[in-house]
């Protein structure tokens, strides 16, 4: 037997891969939101709004989140050439690839086994960024492609045929273990169950008692009240027995109609049946919302300040709704105008967004403040009883940690202070940062013994050697300094690093925006003969 080929999508300047620096993230304090007071037990505090790229802001996250996000939902930009005012949506197409693709990546280290990838996009990059999810996520995990029905009416102007829906790609990271909820039946589900003959078990509805398949054992003729006799149509025979059958006759299971004469039906009750369903892979507007309601929403919230590409709260609700449970950890690295952490919010959801634009001020902070005061009246607010409270924690991505001088030689930055040099230096060494509040060179951990200690210090052999000392023989150090004298037979517990010589090659440094902007993404030279599809 022949190994099946794995079919990969290719593009121009697929193989150029960028060094991501991993990143430190500073609160702001005076942008961050608490509640003044707990409003229920199940308040959330430790939410995060970032302000930065989303790809290095990602990075960021990676060391202290890599396998606990429950369900990552993104809006990115669609590549649909129309230029919108907070997204440049119209990226050359090569380039969108690789910058998802590098986005993707992280996402699904980010990811817990039990969770979920949701992407909204337009037939566009659709068909492309679904060969590309197999590729990162591999393709027994992706799960389906939901269409969403944004809009409720067709275009007059459209050229050829009007468009109504996006998709909405959903990605497990381990489809085995995949956790995914049911949808509450609706009352319009619920009402088709009714009682016409006032059974004392309650409300019913009739099913089916034929089988589109000929099973000898199964036909053979049932009398109605009427003294009628029926049979199974050709081709069919009853689902059950007739030991089976007449013993749900006598029980009441099966009706006959008001007056006895009609065909025999079973009646399911209420009661005995799931009070869920589940979700299905067409979203239609009066369920989910459209774009309308959307900007409905978005003007309530900002006035005239619209978003130009919202999307409706209930939308968010479905998805949250299927793919998290209460206190779970909600992504989102493209927040836009901030629906998902909003929704997430009144939801009881734990939750990080990410977003660069200046909307993450003009749009996205004071949304999540109104949302944490409770006034945010719009979206979901009244049909999930939010009154507010919780808070969230306002972060900007620092700077680079090293920059070129006059001379253009890598030097460290001089805005980092030293706690963050030392949580630089621990998140490129892969170190936790915990700085001990009695031992100075306890900065950080790798393991219960193993630590880090960092100092733009030039550290002698006496430094060192007592250093060494304090350390002990059942605990080793990594030491990283501006410059060092050792002894020539070194330090058994120790291992000394120089600042910036010993991370020189290991990132793409000062560089500040990964967006999805052609002027900053690198061009690759075209190659003869190299095709752009699979």
């Amino acid at each position: 037997m022949s190994k099946r080929t794995k079919l990969e999508l290719t593009w121009i300047g697929k193989e150029h891969r960028p060094r991501l620096e991993p990143r430190i993230l500073l609160e702001e304090a005076d942008k961050s939101q608490h509640a003044a007071h707990r409003v229920t037990d199940g308040d959330l505090f430790d939410n995060r709004l970032i302000h930065g790229d989303n790809l290095l802001a990602l990075k960021a996250l990676e060391q202290d989140f890599a396998g606990k996000v429950k369900c990552i939902f993104i809006d990115p930009p669609y590549n649909t050439g129309s230029a919108f005012e907070h997204y440049d949506d119209g990226v050359e197409h090569s380039l969108w690839l690789s910058l998802m693709r590098e986005r993707l990546e992280l996402l699904k280290r980010l990811l817990t086994n039990e969770g979920s990838l949701w992407i909204t996009i337009d037939d566009n990059e659709a068909h492309y960024l679904k060969v590309l999810c197999d590729e990162v996520f591999g393709r027994q995990n992706f799960l389906c492609t939901v269409i969403w029905q944004k809009k409720y009416a067709p275009k007059a102007d459209s050229k050829f045929l009007s468009e109504s829906h996006d998709f909405v790609l959903v990605i497990a990271k381990k489809i085995e273990a995949l956790q995914l909820n049911r949808l509450p039946k609706t009352e319009k589900q619920t009402s088709r169950y009714t009682n016409r003959d006032n059974d004392p078990r309650g409300p019913w509805k009739a099913g089916d008692v034929l089988r589109n398949e000929v099973r000898d054992y199964a036909i053979f003729p049932v009398k109605l009240p009427s003294g009628k006799e029926v049979w199974p149509p050709s081709g069919t025979s009853w689902r059950y027995t007739k030991d089976k059958f007449d013993e749900m006759i006598a029980d009441n299971r099966i009706w006959f109609g008001v007056d006895g004469t009609a065909r025999p039906a079973v009646k399911r009750f209420i009661t005995e049946v799931t009070d869920t369903i589940p979700a299905t892979t067409l979203w239609t507007y009066d369920e989910v919302g459209h774009n309308d309601e959307a900007k409905k929403e978005s003007k309530v919230l900002f006035g005239d300040q619209l978003f130009g590409t919202p999307k409706p709260e209930r939308l968010m609700e479905r998805i949250l709704t299927l793919a998290t449970n209460p206190g779970d950890l909600v992504l989102d690295s493209f927040l836009g105008s901030g629906t998902t952490a909003a929704v997430a919010h009144k939801m009881g959801r734990r939750w990080i967004g990410i977003e660069l634009g200046e909307h993450c001020h003009t749009h996205c902070l004071p949304r999540l403040k109104k949302v944490v005061d409770g006034a945010d009246p719009g979206g979901i607010t009244e049909a999930v009883g939010w009154k507010g409270g919780g808070g969230f924690r306002y972060y900007r991505l620092a700077g680079s940690l090293l920059l070129r001088d006059k001379w253009d030689q890598l030097v460290i930055n001089p805005e980092f202070n030293a706690p963050m040099l030392a949580e630089a230096v621990c998140k490129l060494e892969g170190f936790t940062y915990a700085p001990s509040d009695t031992l100075y060179w306890q900065q950080g951990h790798s393991t219960e013994q193993d630590f880090i200690y960092t100092t733009t210090a030039n550290l002698s052999h006496d430094q060192l050697q007592q250093l060494s000392d304090e350390v002990g023989t059942d605990r080793c150090l990594l030491v990283v300094c501006s410059a060092f004298r050792p002894r020539k037979e070194g330090y058994s517990n120790l291992t000394v690093k120089k600042i910036p010589k010993a991370v020189l090659t290991r990132c793409e440094w000062g560089k500040d925006d990964y967006s999805l902007k052609v002027e900053n993404l690198p061009k690759a030279a075209p190659q003869v003969g190299q095709q752009e599809l699979f």
